[in-house]
């Protein structure tokens, strides 16, 4: 039996048929289905959580090892956190502010690199990286303070949409009823599939290995990425207290071999990597964290409001797109999602009610063009270092160069990486 949570009073077997009703239903219980779910209440809506894993909330990290799940923090994704009062709560000696990034071509020679500053670029950073249990920690202990918001531990087993909203039969509780309903659930989201939107999805062939690390040289509050031959990428993400985190891109093959590897192993790894340009640039490392890996691919979801007659279901986060990590962009996008909706909602006019088709094609358009546009430039630029050709590895190592000598498109990369989002 499923059990809701303190300010969502258990339902049983018995009151099955009392249909429960609210303005929003939100389906997903990862970061930003919950920013979703309590900035909607924080709008004064009447929402519900309903997700699984919601009985259990994620304790905030502490000790000396960092989670497993690290993000990198836009400017846009902090100042939703600020919104919702979130960003000042969170334990900021566990986050670690990027104010450079240096992107290193497969060539190995020293022309063959971008580097973004913050300095150059007028902002304090380029990004945060902190892990992801800090921030569901914290989203888990305010929703006990937003009596708008009621969480479910269940499972939606069928949707069913009408004029007025829609109708969701849970597994253990009663039916709830909602004006809206908000797609969380995932990469995999039965949600999108239930009303038919269909999504284009290509798999990498590849799969992210991550984990933490202790360096012995300073990272010096920089971000690295090495391309190397053969289309792998290795990014070293700067964490607190001389730590990074590391997200390995390679064939699934090389991923599981990389799991078996004790420290010795990885010392000699790190002296031959890259021409041991991450040994010189971090000094030696020593694992932090047990190593694990998730399968990469792309994945667009051809609408983001449906049914497509009569649509009273909004999209967000990996229900809606997934993207290869090279950008760091993943969780950003998802959250842009939520502020774009939060607004959307909040600057309504007062004739419209939150499930009418103008409010929801606005925010379709404006996450679209968002959407593609950072999908397709993370596609091309892991397709192009992926090219074993000579003139790819010419053109992509040349590319960085001739990037990294223009102020203007260096410019107006670090503005797209920073994201706008208006609350006003």
């Amino acid at each position: 039996m499923s059990v809701a949570s303190q300010n969502s009073p258990p339902q049983n077997q018995s009151n099955n048929t009392k249909i429960r009703k609210v303005d929003i239903a939100v389906i997903g219980g990862g970061i930003a289905g919950k920013a979703c779910a309590l900035g909607l209440a924080q709008l004064g809506l009447q929402t519900v959580q309903i997700a699984p894993d919601l009985g259990d909330p994620v304790p905030p990290p502490t000790g000396p090892q960092w989670g497993q799940r690290i993000y990198a923090f836009s400017p846009s994704t902090q100042k939703l956190l600020a919104h919702l009062h979130i960003w000042d709560a969170l334990e900021h000696t566990r986050i670690q502010a990027v104010r450079d990034m240096r992107i290193f071509g497969d060539r190995g020679e020293g022309s063959d690199q971008l580097h973004l500053s913050a300095f150059e670029a007028g902002t304090p950073q380029l990004a945060w990286i902190g892990e992801s249990n800090l921030v569901e920690g914290i989203l888990d202990q305010a929703v006990r303070f937003q009596n708008k918001l009621g969480q479910i531990a269940d499972t939606v087993e069928t949707l069913e949409t009408d004029a007025d909203g829609a109708t969701l039969h849970l597994k253990n509780h009663a039916p709830i009823q909602a004006m809206l309903v908000v797609a969380a659930d995932g990469a995999n989201s039965a949600t999108r599939k239930s009303i038919g939107i269909t999504a284009s999805e290509e798999s990498y062939s590849q799969s992210a290995v991550v984990a933490n690390w202790l360096c012995t040289q300073p990272h010096l509050e920089t971000a690295y990425q090495w391309f190397l031959p053969g289309g792998d990428i290795v990014a070293m993400l700067p964490l607190p207290n001389k730590q990074v985190s590391m997200v390995w891109s390679t064939s699934p093959e090389n991923a599981s071999d990389l799991l078996l590897l004790k420290q010795s192993d990885w010392d000699s790894k790190w002296r031959m990597l890259a021409g041991g340009a991450i040994g010189k640039q971090l000094g030696t490392l020593m694992l932090n964290s047990t190593p694990a890996a998730f399968p990469l691919r792309k994945i667009r979801a051809n609408r983001f409001i449906g049914p497509e007659h009569d649509p009273k279901v909004v999209l967000i986060g990996d229900a809606a797109h997934v993207m290869h990590p090279l950008a760091g962009q993943g969780l950003n996008l998802g959250l842009r999602d939520v502020a774009v909706l939060l607004n959307v909602l909040s600057k309504r006019e007062s004739f419209r009610p939150i499930n009418n088709v103008t409010l929801l094609r606005r925010y379709e358009r404006q996450r679209q063009g968002d959407t593609s546009a950072l999908l397709w430039v993370t596609d091309r630029l892991k397709k192009l270092f992926s090219g074993s050709s000579n003139a790819e590895r010419q053109l992509r190592n040349f590319g960085l160069g001739f990037v990294n000598r223009s102020h203007f498109i260096k410019r107006r990369l670090i503005e797209r990486a920073l994201g706008d989002i208006d609350f006003e």
